[in-house]
């Protein structure tokens, strides 16, 4: 059973702020979540997998495209015949 300080310690480690009032809310939530699962444990199950599944995708297609030089000739910064992109942190 999760108590309302479990619940505090995961509002914290995950960076939720979590208000006092919403504190039973969460924690009622959270026991509701750990009972399904504890249904779904119960669940008897034959153990294999079903042999009948099958690819529904279609089949790749190989199709002609742009060149390297087509496309470099839209890139407003190339680098050594790649497209240059601003740095991202």
């Amino acid at each position: 059973m999760v108590t309302e300080h479990d619940v505090q310690h995961i509002a914290e480690l995950a960076d939720v702020g979590i208000n006092t009032e919403e504190l039973g809310t969460f924690t009622h939530q959270f026991n509701a979540i750990l009972d399904y699962f504890d249904t779904l444990d119960t669940v008897k199950g034959d153990g294999a997998a079903r042999s009948d599944l099958f690819n529904v995708l279609r089949e790749d297609v190989v199709e002609p495209s742009l060149s390297q030089d087509d496309v470099l000739k839209n890139a407003p910064w190339k680098e050594d015949g790649f497209i240059k992109a601003p740095r991202v942190m």
